[in-house]
């Protein structure tokens, strides 16, 4: 029987991934190919030509002489860690199915436990700012809750004081498989705050399915038909 691939992704080998980026001249030409698919570009003015000056670790062009880095505007800005360590880091976290601990991480790459939570920390919010760029399009789910609320002051339910309100997104396939997930905090479940998100992450064009919760008590049925397009 088939396996979904999108539940059961291929995915990359640890042995796959040495033999890739297993060393430190590898992780740099693959950052390199990355930074600049076809060739590279001064950030100044476009130019291709350049020289590489290695004990500043720099690019310059040959025409402006304009100087960058590979790692300039870059997660990797100001690193002082090995790129191998960088991306075995990347590599850990993304392929982990079940999710990775920063203590996990700091054992396998060898650094301490605080710059393995740092480092995961920051990793998990560069894909989330990823991420937060990709409109959802297509059939959805839509659904509000809570998060926290533990604070016993006398109030319950929905208006808990210390409750986090928030909204989540599920794109589906054409045969009904989750594809993205968008999960988002707001400040409220106002008709104004959910039509401002609405308008960042979602495309206008998708048919969302909403349940019987608080998006369709405060949106109203007219805004729920411009949601759907």
């Amino acid at each position: 029987m088939a396996k979904n691939k999108i539940q059961f992704p291929k995915g990359l080998s640890l042995t796959e991934y040495l033999s890739q980026y297993g060393t430190e001249e590898q992780c740099r030409d693959a950052l390199f190919r990355m930074r600049w698919p076809h060739g590279f570009q001064c950030p100044k003015y476009g130019h291709p030509g350049y020289f590489e000056i290695r004990g500043c670790k720099v690019y310059q062009c040959n025409k402006c002489h304009a100087q960058t880095s590979l790692i300039q505007g870059t997660i990797f800005t100001g690193t002082k860690l090995l790129f191998r360590i960088w991306l075995m880091s990347i590599y850990l976290v993304t392929q982990a199915k079940d999710g990775v601990s920063s203590l996990n991480l700091a054992r396998t790459i060898g650094i301490s436990s605080n710059a393995a939570l740092r480092k995961k920390h920051k990793l998990q919010q560069v894909m989330k700012n990823r991420d937060d760029c990709k409109a959802l399009e297509g059939v959805l789910l839509v659904d509000d809750s809570y998060w926290g609320g533990k604070k016993r002051d006398g109030k319950r339910g929905r208006g808990t004081t210390g409750k986090m309100p928030l909204l989540a997104a599920l794109s589906l396939s054409p045969e009904g498989h989750p594809l993205f997930l968008k999960l988002s905090h707001l400040s409220g479940f106002t008709k104004e705050e959910i039509s401002a998100w609405s308008t960042k992450h979602l495309r206008p064009e998708s048919h969302v399915i909403l349940p019987n919760s608080v998006i369709a008590s405060i949106a109203g049925f007219n805004y729920i038909r411009w949601l759907i397009g």
